[in-house]
């Protein structure tokens, strides 16, 4: 009897090939499935679905404890996955995975991630993609985000996704006992209060920092940042289709003209 192929998981993120939550995101896929590491070669976080015009993008094979784990490109998570599909892997993954990434991708954040850019991509080029975030950026433990990345993207093979949908998903930073669960969330309403730190240099120019805190605007377990804060896995499918679709029929009868 012909032996089942293992699935071809192409694994991407935005914190850059050092970042731990790709390694242990790696680590966790190469369990059920013959793994490709493409990964920025420096942090790229908040580059949203950037991709890299107009200047050269470089590709290296990067080795971990002397042993070869993947390559990395001199661009965007987008980068990556282009690069990927169409000058390293020979054959179309079965499934994009991208992250684990430092820090939550709920509500607005999903605007500006890289994390969820990378798997964005894929779902244009009609590959399955699932983003993972651990919402924290200090202290982090991927144990168990890797352990449930693993089950869902077995999950995802089996039963596949609708057309132009990503899971972007969200795993809280506490111990595996202390979850409480997992639910399927719409991007919440979430948003960033502002504030930009100005400092000058040595010279007395201005320079900025930008910072700021997400207020959240939720208030119940059906939206993402809300039910990461209550201790839940928030899973949320989001798609590549950003019209306003309850807003056309409004629109449309402005009547515009030229």
């Amino acid at each position: 009897m012909k032996q089942k192929q293992k699935p071809r998981i192409l694994v991407c993120n935005d914190d850059g090939i050092d970042g731990e939550g790709l390694h242990v995101l790696a680590a966790s896929m190469k369990k059920i499935g013959n793994v490709t590491v493409v990964a920025p070669s420096e942090p790229r976080s908040g580059m949203g679905h950037a991709m890299t015009l107009g200047i050269p993008l470089r590709v290296k094979r990067y080795t971990r404890n002397s042993r070869f784990f993947g390559y990395t490109v001199s661009g965007t998570p987008v980068d990556c996955i282009k690069v990927a599909l169409n000058h390293i892997l020979s054959e179309k993954p079965d499934i994009i995975v991208s992250g684990i990434n430092y820090g939550s991708n709920t509500a607005t954040n999903t605007l500006y991630s890289g994390t969820v850019g990378a798997a964005l991509e894929g779902v244009i080029q009609r590959i399955p993609s699932i983003a993972f975030s651990l919402t924290t950026y200090e202290n982090a433990d991927f144990t168990y985000a890797g352990k449930f990345a693993r089950k869902l993207v077995r999950k995802v093979l089996r039963q596949g996704l609708p057309a132009d949908t990503v899971l972007s998903v969200n795993i809280p930073n506490i111990p595996e006992q202390e979850i409480e669960g997992v639910k399927v969330t719409a991007q919440g309403k979430s948003r960033w209060a502002e504030n930009t730190i100005e400092r000058d240099d040595m010279y007395g120019n201005p320079y900025y920092w930008l910072s700021g805190k997400l207020q959240l605007l939720d208030d119940d377990l059906s939206y993402d940042e809300y039910a990461v804060r209550e201790n839940y896995i928030a899973v949320t499918p989001i798609s590549i289709d950003m019209t306003n679709h309850d807003a056309l029929q409004d629109i449309r009868c402005w009547k515009l003209n030229k």
